[in-house]
Parts: C-alpha cells; structure tokens; sequence
C-alpha cells in the first residue's frame, strides 16, 4: 500500500561533513516526486536517507525524521533491513545479479525475506514482471542470465524485482540516465503506470523527464561549493517550471546555471 513520505529537520552528514542541511517536506502517496538541481547539491543523498542506505556509507548518519505515515523510520526500535523491504531503490545504472537467471533475479528479495507462500513463487514473478512490462519480453527465456538483456530490459527486471517484494515507496535515482531514447520512454510509461499503486520519488538531471513523469518537484541547490545542499523549493511540477517561487529556481530551470 502506498504510503505518504514527511520530513522534517533533516540534515546528513559523511563524518564530520554536512552534506544536506534542515530538509522539511511531504511526498504524497500514489505520485511522482522529482528532485532536481544541480550536480553535488544532494539530491541523490537525500533520496538515500528515505531507506537509511545513506548509513552504508561509512560515517554516514542522519538527524531529523523521515515518517512514513506515522512511523519514524529512523526510530529506535527500526531495523535499516526492514526499512528497505518497505522503501525500494533503482539504482542510476542497472544491476541485475549476473549469475542469477531472470527468474531468480526476480525472486531473490522474496526469497531472502521469505515472503512468499511455497508454490506461488512463479506467480508473484510472473505479475511483477508483467507490473514492469517486461513479462512478453522474457518468459520463454526466465531462466537466461539477467545480464543478458539489454540495458532498458535491464532496467526493468531491476524495477520487477524491486517491487516484487510489494513496497509502499519507490525510490529511483537517475534510471534512465545510462539508457537510450526509446528505453528512457519506456521506462517514463513505466513510472506513470506503477504510480497508481506506489509512492515513487525520482532524482533526475533531465528537467524535461521531470516535466513528463512527476507530478511534484522539489528543486535543491547549494550556496558555494563546500556548502552544504538544501531544498529550495517544493511545489506542483507545472507551477515549478512555469512559474516558481524563487528567482534561483527560475535561474536553473532556464540555463542561466547548472
């Protein structure tokens, strides 16, 4: 089910350094959010921080809080694993696991997290395949290498297996910058299909793509180099690229910087 996203106070830090600073906003569910922004303003940090990956990085930590609904996903008693079995991630460039079949590659968050019924296991395969539109593609070869796809088809077994395990949010950081044309519209499709049943939340480089796919967008910049990266403004995607609040958002969405 999809759930709805507030943030409030939120600043992260590699070590001693902060990277993003006093982040507040809401992401509603059963939409697209797009962040956009300069190279090295945080964007992808922060996306990080909605399923505490950013803790992978070493020193990496968080203070502020992230509700998802009403739980603090930064809470005591919240277990990180957990937190990203509810909050799925696609990453900039497609990573099947190169020894697992298609099917496998599908599979294996189910498996791992032993979420699935015994015998049913084709079935929620096959439905999240088909939920990537990538079931005609593929099922006369579900048990051929993952690897062996190409990129956009990659793409998409990577977002089947994310939402194979039934998130409530989608996160996607830039996934279809390493894509073609006609695998990035695809992918595009993709998004505003999925949005019916999951919160998802995209970082991308491509204002035009964010035009297209999100209904909101969040622009971050950053004040100097060192600085660290804030949110400039948040508001409907339309109003955002036709008439925002901020001179600097203004700046960047014409080409005046970035």
């Amino acid at each position: 089910m999809a759930k709805r996203i507030d943030v409030s106070g939120l600043s992260a830090y590699y070590g001693s350094h902060l990277a993003i600073e006093d982040i507040s906003m809401t992401v509603e569910p059963r939409s697209v959010t797009a962040f956009i922004g300069p190279s090295g303003c945080g964007k992808s940090t922060f996306l990080r921080t909605l399923n505490r990956m950013h803790e992978v990085t070493p020193g990496g930590r968080v203070e502020g809080k992230v509700l998802l609904d009403d739980e603090n996903l930064y809470g005591s008693h919240v277990d990180p694993v957990t937190v990203r079995r509810t909050v799925g991630m696609v990453f900039q460039r497609p990573n099947p696991f190169p020894t697992m079949s298609i099917f496998d590659n599908v599979a294996a968050g189910l498996k791992l997290n032993g979420s699935y019924k015994k015998g049913r296991l084709a079935d929620v395969v096959e439905k999240s395949l088909r939920g990537a539109n990538l079931w005609n593609e593929v099922k006369d070869r579900l048990n051929k290498p993952g690897s062996g796809l190409s990129g956009g088809q990659q793409q998409r077994l990577c977002i089947a297996r994310a939402i194979a395990v039934e998130p409530d949010v989608l996160l996607m950081d830039e996934p279809c910058s390493a894509l073609d044309p006609i695998s990035t519209l695809a992918i595009e499709d993709l998004i505003g299909e999925l949005k019916e049943r999951f919160t998802i939340v995209i970082v991308t480089h491509n204002m035009q793509q964010a035009a297209r796919v999100s209904d909101r967008t969040a622009f971050f910049n950053l004040a100097a180099v060192g600085k660290p990266g804030k949110l400039v403004e948040i508001d409907e995607t339309e109003r955002i690229f036709s008439n925002p609040s901020v001179q600097a958002t203004e700046d960047y969405i014409s080409g005046r910087f970035g």
